[in-house]
């Protein structure tokens, strides 16, 4: 009887620890996901200003400069595109390696574009073709989205570590749990 008790208890903790461990996987991965909402509204962030700078009629920006002014036109919009694009495609699943491989090189696309701008002013004879105070509130924005970057990396390194640990690596492997990617490093701009 004693022999019968002991296997009941030792189950029963088993299963406790299991619903513990299965509990603090799923509490994990909710965190990296609610750590990517705040990335996510940084990033839609950057994509409406770039809205806000090209006309409404639709006319595309080259049409309306010459030269690099078209060029950089042109190129803010495109990088402010595959941006919106990647964010609609992390957004449904953001603990997906590849989608959030494709977010950050989209991020680092309209980052180089606006620091190509801002060095390319510093040698224009004829003054800056963006106002400081434009400069000024994309070093804000850039900022703000690194934080958000750094705390989602954090997020996503706390759950990969949990599912990684034994025993819970065997409970990840039958529940499905899979590693994710963060956001190693995303430029931050300086003004």
């Amino acid at each position: 009887m004693s022999n019968s008790i002991l296997s009941w208890v030792a189950a029963a903790m088993l299963l406790f620890w299991a619903v513990g461990a299965y509990n603090r996987l799923v509490r994990l991965r909710g965190d990296a996901g609610a750590s990517f909402a705040a990335l996510d509204a940084e990033l839609t962030r950057q994509v409406q200003l770039v809205r806000q700078l090209l006309p409404d009629d639709g006319e595309h920006p080259a049409s309306l400069f010459d030269g690099t002014e078209a060029s950089f036109w042109g190129g803010l919009q495109g990088a402010a595109a595959q941006l919106e694009a990647a964010l609609l495609s992390a957004r449904h699943k953001p603990l997906q390696p590849e989608r959030i491989a494709a977010l950050a090189a989209a991020q680092s696309v309209l980052a180089m574009t606006w620091e190509r701008a801002e060095r390319e002013d510093a040698h224009d004879l004829a003054g800056p073709r963006l106002p400081e105070s434009l400069t000024l509130r994309r070093a804000h924005m850039a900022t703000q989205c690194a934080a958000a970057a750094a705390h989602f990396t954090q997020s996503v390194d706390a759950y990969n570590q949990a599912i990684r640990q034994f025993p819970a690596v065997l409970l990840a492997w039958v529940f499905g749990f899979r590693p994710a990617r963060g956001i190693e490093a995303m430029p931050v701009a300086t003004a």
